[in-house]
């Protein structure tokens, strides 16, 4: 879990540099911040399972173990790329590895995993749908729609919320009427669960298992919601300055990846040697992706009328 947090940060911080130099086309939302809330959400889940994701989907990419090349390639739009350079940024999917896809649409990646989730309930795959979304999808008319007919028929989904505070520049407190996201659940007779600190990744872990052995046991979808932090703006093109400079500086304070290693150190899981080592190895598997994808060929004109239908 700690390389996958540090593959995720030094991955985002690399493409945040691609993108001031022009390297990399089309709009870009990185995980940095956010590490434990996706990678203990995604560590509780098996690898058998699925997952949907959203536009800030870097972070539960990496988390699924993606492979880095393919991954840059497609940001930088390669034919070598995941989606052969087709999606960028915003549309990574992993089909291989469970991960049915990113996409820009806030919400829209929760039709896709109810009917992902009533797949595996119809086959008796045991298999279950983490479907990941931000605070700000939760007013979206899918997210009632979804948890409603998700708790009608009892569907293997997970709702997972990571909870930023922010729906691009809007405070998440002034367009809801509740505390929080996760005690919408009630409305749909289903469990909510809350996750206080969502920069430790083994809090994450822990309360995600739980919700999996609940669902994975055929009683119904869960909603759980975790409260993090990005510590850039929306996007590329959002400079934050809603956010003041002491509320960034005190998230980052809370540093997910410093978290852990500092419970791997006391607890003497790990050594600070061997998780140093462990950044090392993880810039240079960035590195190496970044070159990987510099040197791979720009999809064919007739590329572009490839995958459109299915065979």
């Amino acid at each position: 879990m700690h390389r996958l947090m540090l593959d995720i940060r030094n991955f985002d911080n690399k493409v945040n540099q691609m993108v001031k130099k022009g390297q990399v086309p089309g709009m870009t939302h990185f995980s940095v911040g956010e590490e434990a809330a996706n990678v203990g959400a995604i560590a509780a889940i098996g690898q058998q399972d699925f997952i949907t994701s959203n536009h800030r989907g870097h972070g539960q990419s990496i988390a699924m173990e993606i492979d880095l090349n393919g991954m840059m390639a497609e940001i930088m739009g390669k034919a070598t790329g995941t989606c052969k350079g087709k999606g960028g940024s915003m549309h990574i999917a992993d089909l291989d590895n469970g991960n049915l896809g990113a996409n820009g649409i806030v919400g829209g990646g929760m039709g896709m995993a109810i009917g992902a989730a009533l797949t595996q309930k119809m086959k008796n795959t045991g298999k279950i749908v983490l479907c990941c979304f931000g605070d700000g999808a939760c007013n979206e008319g899918t997210f009632h729609e979804t948890l409603n007919l998700a708790s009608i028929w009892k569907l293997p989904v997970i709702f997972y919320s990571i909870n930023n505070f922010y729906g691009i520049s809007t405070p998440i407190k002034n367009v809801i009427n509740v505390d929080y996201n996760y005690q919408r659940a009630s409305a749909y007779g289903i469990p909510g669960h809350f996750i206080e600190d969502g920069n430790d990744v083994v809090a994450v872990y822990e309360k995600v298992q739980e919700a999996v052995d609940y669902v994975r046991n055929g009683n119904g979808p869960v909603l759980v919601e975790s409260l993090t932090y990005r510590w850039f703006g929306h996007s590329t093109s959002d400079p934050g300055k809603y956010r003041t400079k002491e509320e960034v500086d005190s998230w980052k304070k809370k540093d997910p990846i410093v978290k852990f290693r500092n419970y791997l150190v006391d607890n003497n899981l790990a050594t600070a040697q061997e998780l140093d080592e462990l950044d090392v190895q993880s810039k240079a598997a960035v590195e190496d992706a970044v070159k990987f994808a510099l040197s791979s060929p720009e999809p064919s004109y007739e590329s572009a009328f490839e995958d459109v239908f299915a065979d």
